[in-house]
């Protein structure tokens, strides 16, 4: 099982790499006089009320959603590291202080505080530039938990005999960190970061389909969900909810490819 996911991810993540090549036509490109057709050889899930191919932009969205959650992923696992480093080795006052504020941001419904943050910045913004404001604020809000981990992982090494006989060595706080703390740490920075991408492909999904992620015209999974929440024709059925059910597809295969996951043998 974790190998089928392993493949499918592989093969989700070649398909959208390679979008310029499989699309058949720009995620942006209208046909009016083609709107709102139902799935055909031609069109294989269909178009939009724009006239717009719903295949080529759920190729184009998946590679902006899948590039977005990853992105957004490595900023909040570097915040978490140097907040949980820094608390879980200084000491002194600067441990309580940093846990505080972490502790304040793990005391607000997160999504919440996301769809606050966002609803408060400018709405009208290019759609490069709410790719980059959806990146920054996924990463930058969602540091808190992951920075409680590794400050109890850092404050376990700090004492530890390595760390000790580093420090009578003569090396200063930085290399004892990034020589010594970082490697030993790389396993629950790597973890950290594979459970916060399905997270941040979920946030994202939610902010697109309230209208507050990656705006139109750039495709994105979240905001292709938005036509989910009206009532579809039954002919674009398929092509309506081909997003979500391809988000639900990787996110089990997330899940299932994780290495926490084992894997179920039958008994021989």
């Amino acid at each position: 099982m974790k190998r089928a996911a392993a493949a499918f991810l592989a093969t989700v993540f070649v398909a959208i790499a390679c979008a310029g090549w499989i699309a058949p036509y720009r995620y942006d490109e209208q046909r009016r006089d083609e709107a709102g057709v139902a799935p055909s050889p031609t069109h294989w899930l269909g178009t939009d009320e724009l006239g717009r191919d719903r295949f080529s932009r759920l190729l184009y969205g998946a590679r902006v959603s899948l590039l977005l959650a990853p992105a957004a992923a490595l900023l909040s696992t570097a915040l978490a590291a140097v907040v949980g480093l820094a608390a879980g080795y200084a000491g002194g006052w600067c441990q309580p202080a940093l846990l505080l504020v972490t502790d304040v941001f793990l005391g607000l419904p997160w999504l919440f505080l996301l769809l606050a943050v966002r609803a408060a910045l400018p709405l009208n913004v290019p759609a490069l530039e709410s790719l980059a404001v959806t990146m920054l604020l996924l990463g930058g809000l969602g540091w808190p938990g992951a920075a409680r981990v590794v400050h109890a992982s850092s404050a376990q090494l700090r004492d530890s005999n390595f760390a000790l006989q580093a420090e009578a060595a003569g090396l200063s706080t930085v290399q004892v960190l990034l020589r010594h703390m970082v490697p030993c740490l790389r396993p629950v920075l790597v973890t950290q970061f594979l459970v916060s991408v399905p997270a941040f492909l979920l946030a994202e999904a939610n902010l697109g389909m309230l209208g507050l992620g990656v705006v139109e015209p750039l495709p994105s999974l979240g905001n292709l969900l938005a036509e989910v929440t009206t009532l579809p024709p039954l002919r674009s059925a398929v092509g309506i909810l081909a997003p979500g059910i391809l988000l639900l597809a990787v996110l089990s295969a997330f899940h299932l490819a994780h290495p926490s996951v084992r894997s179920q043998r039958s008994p021989s």
